[in-house]
């Protein structure tokens, strides 16, 4: 069974979802294809961003600090029910874009999945700058990709038309929000649903 799913870096629910997913895709008979796709929420965030998360969330919604506050309270309590531990006073507002390049370049190595869960981690539990060149390098060396062609794809505009051509598809399909999953280009799932919906999902594809 063949799932793509977009998503951002740097998007909680994206990680949530993940969980979820693989929670629903543990209980398959059949192997399971995933394919990660580039979508940014935030294609103009800078490199860096003064203040924390949280400020540019209320400056973002128009809410008070006391209820973006409260909004990632209860985010994080929703990673904690999967097993996930956030610590969102500690992200950075940045731009998402090389990151997915580095995606595409996991995707070609056969490390895309790894290398997905290892930026989550690093971004929403660590507190790693994520659009910081030097991280990105160390993160990729981690699971396994070459440092050096990792340096190398970010000093140059390569997967930069990869990630460009995910996030058309993505207009598309009408998918304005992540993360959005694509089961065997038949049927949407938007959100992190619980895993019970994606189980349900699989039952009507194999069916």
């Amino acid at each position: 069974m063949r799932i793509e799913i977009w998503s951002d870096v740097v998007c909680p629910w994206c990680y949530i979802g993940k969980r979820r997913f693989e929670a629903a895709a543990a209980t398959l008979d059949e192997p399971v294809e995933v394919v990660w796709r580039s979508f940014e929420l935030d294609p103009g965030a800078p490199h860096d961003s003064p203040g924390r998360t949280t400020e540019h969330l209320a400056d973002k919604y128009g809410m008070t600090l006391e209820e973006a506050q409260t909004a990632q309270d209860r985010v994080s309590s929703m990673a904690a029910e999967e097993g996930l531990e956030y610590h969102l006073d500690r992200t950075r507002r940045t731009n998402s874009f090389d990151a997915h390049r580095v995606s595409h370049l996991a995707r070609e190595r056969g490390l895309q999945d790894a290398w997905t869960e290892r930026v989550f981690r690093a971004y929403f539990t660590e507190g790693e700058h994520v659009g910081e060149h030097d991280t990105l390098a160390r993160l990729g060396a981690e699971i396994g990709l070459d440092e050096n062609e990792v340096r190398e794809v970010l000093t140059t505009e390569r997967f930069a038309e990869a990630v460009r051509e995910d996030e058309r598809r993505a207009q598309l399909l009408g998918i304005n929000g992540v993360p959005f999953f694509v089961v065997e280009e038949k049927y949407g799932v938007s959100g992190a649903q619980p895993a019970a919906v994606f189980e349900q999902v699989f039952q009507e594809v194999a069916a």
